[in-house]
């Protein structure tokens, strides 16, 4: 069985220790990653979805300004006609988090159109569970 592409990179941001995980264990369990970088838009992942027919985009921020960053990126992907592709972000998304119930930062974002809001406490391998059971993947 082939696995989906999908597209990992960092919105605003230069952390890449997160994302590179993430990209050696979605590539170990067999997923095609493609790789925005650092210091990417959302038009950057958005381009790199639509030329590599990507199935999902894996955001990842560190410096705390998600909610800033991942702004409008459903729509964003609806009106570039990606509106079933899988949005996931992860990290350190707010510089208040530990004033803040986490359950809160989730709802935030999933109201925004993320289907998948993971904490920096989540592991790769959460995300490769995810993925595979959002795609319907049985090992």
């Amino acid at each position: 069985m082939s696995y989906p592409t999908v597209v990992i990179g960092v919105l605003n941001d230069i952390h890449m220790i997160g994302p590179t995980l993430i990209g050696h264990a979605l590539t170990k369990a067999g997923f095609n990653v493609v790789r925005v970088g650092a210091l990417s838009t959302q038009e950057d992942m958005i381009r790199a979805a639509i030329e590599t027919n990507a199935k999902a985009i894996l955001v990842s921020s560190s410096y705390g300004h998600a909610i800033m960053d991942c702004e409008g990126m459903r729509q964003k992907c609806v009106e570039a006609g990606l509106k079933d592709v899988l949005l996931y972000v992860g990290g350190n998304l707010v510089v208040t988090r530990q004033n803040q119930d986490w359950a809160d930062v989730e709802k935030t974002f999933k109201a925004m159109g993320y289907d998948r809001v993971y904490s920096p406490e989540t592991t790769p391998k959460q995300a490769v569970a995810d993925l595979k059971t959002d795609f319907g993947i049985k090992d």
